[in-house]
């Protein structure tokens, strides 16, 4: 590890894979468009550059920040979130293997498993992470390479017990695999709780301006990490050099932003438990969160997502959804700016009918870093609506 990529959170955020330019002295890397790069003679090349699918100073030195940022020996950049995860699977797995899925995911990685990876042979069980005997049991009766889980969970904030559930998978033969996006690094880093592989969907907290679309897989196992590699780029669904800047300097606030996320969140839960329409309020920063002592073990602090349901049903969540004026009715998340999201419409419409599908009384709170007063003003006016 390199001097860059020492000390606390935030100098690594800002330092890690961002030495000045030494011709200029910028101190901001320069971002590398080109396509290709000349070379000494056949095969004689600088720096190890040769064709930018395979290798970009600006998309490298990403790669380098991620990596430092999750305690990990590599990472890789790729072009989504769902690609990232693509772009595993498809590294370590075989048409037989099976993976073993939290029954509360992101529908776009259900999506992706049972729709484009089953066809190629990839089986999958659904499970509910508390449950270790069943995950146990599920990971037992079938050729099962990943353990797959969110945690906080996408949208039911459900959190799991990383430590425990990799003790779980490893116990198989398998490897337990963590998308890390709602917690993002600041807040949480599954490799120090015994977890093999995270994934991320940049796109969200790492990115944090909703304006690049990026995802990223980070592991400390040569062999395995030589395989992602290889994939990423003989598959070649990269991250542009712009998108790899952009990431990157939304890494560089990652920190102070997820502290005003948290601050921002914790207070609007707060405020919704409180009120006679809401049924419930999913967010492990509240006391009786299910999963909140756990979540005070390995997360540093409970992050900027809030999940409600109400009282009155499917109208009443579509109402609010439909009436906030601060809040922006949009999918994704993790930017700036506070968004809500209906997910059984939405984000998750591809999981109704199963066991994933999400209730009709819910909507998804990304609570951005916006003044908190304006927040609960703003809900305060499309609660009255109801």
């Amino acid at each position: 590890m390199t001097a860059e990529n020492t000390g606390g959170f935030n100098t690594r955020a800002i330092h890690a894979g961002q030495a000045f330019e030494p011709r200029t002295g910028a101190v901001v890397p320069p971002v590398h468009f080109s396509s290709t790069y000349a070379q000494d003679g056949i095969g004689g090349l600088r720096e190890g550059y040769e064709y930018g699918r395979g290798t970009n100073p600006t998309r490298d030195a990403l790669q380098e920040q991620l990596a430092a940022l999750e305690g990990a020996k590599y990472s890789y950049s790729f072009s989504s979130g769902l690609a990232a995860e693509d772009g595993l699977i498809r590294a370590l797995m075989a048409p037989g293997d099976h993976i073993v899925l939290g029954n509360d995911a992101y529908g776009g990685t259900y999506r992706l498993i049972n729709r484009v990876l089953g066809p190629w042979g990839i089986g999958h069980t659904v499970v509910d992470m508390a449950d270790q005997a069943r995950v146990a049991e599920a990971v037992k009766a079938n050729k099962t390479r990943f353990v797959w889980v969110e945690t906080p969970s996408n949208p039911m904030m459900k959190v799991t017990d990383i430590e425990a559930l990799a003790e779980v998978a490893h116990e198989a033969g398998a490897l337990l695999v963590v998308d890390n996006t709602f917690a993002s690094p600041y807040l949480q880093n599954p490799l120090a709780f015994g977890a093999d592989i995270v994934v991320h969907s940049t796109t969200k907290y790492i990115g944090g301006h909703s304006d690049v679309i990026g995802g990223a897989v980070a592991l400390n196992d040569d062999e395995l990490a030589e395989k992602v590699g290889f994939v990423q780029f003989a598959v070649g669904a990269v991250s542009g050099p712009l998108d790899a800047f952009l990431t990157t300097r939304g890494l560089k606030t990652l920190g102070v932003r997820m502290d005003r996320h948290s601050s921002n969140a914790q207070a609007v839960a707060e405020w919704l438990q409180g009120r006679p329409e809401v049924e419930a309020v999913y967010y492990p920063g509240l006391p009786d969160h299910p999963g909140h002592e756990l979540a005070k073990k390995q997360m540093r602090r409970f992050g900027g997502m809030v999940s409600v349901s109400f009282n009155g049903g499917e109208a009443a969540a579509r109402k609010i959804a439909e009436s906030t004026r601060v809040f922006t009715l949009a999918e994704s998340l993790g930017g700036i700016e506070s968004l809500v999201n209906y997910p059984s419409q939405m984000t998750h419409a591809s999981v109704k009918g199963t066991e994933l599908a999400v209730p009709e009384n819910l909507i998804r709170l990304s609570v951005g870093i916006e003044d908190v007063e304006d927040l609960i003003a703003d809900l305060e006016q499309a609660f009255a609506g109801l």
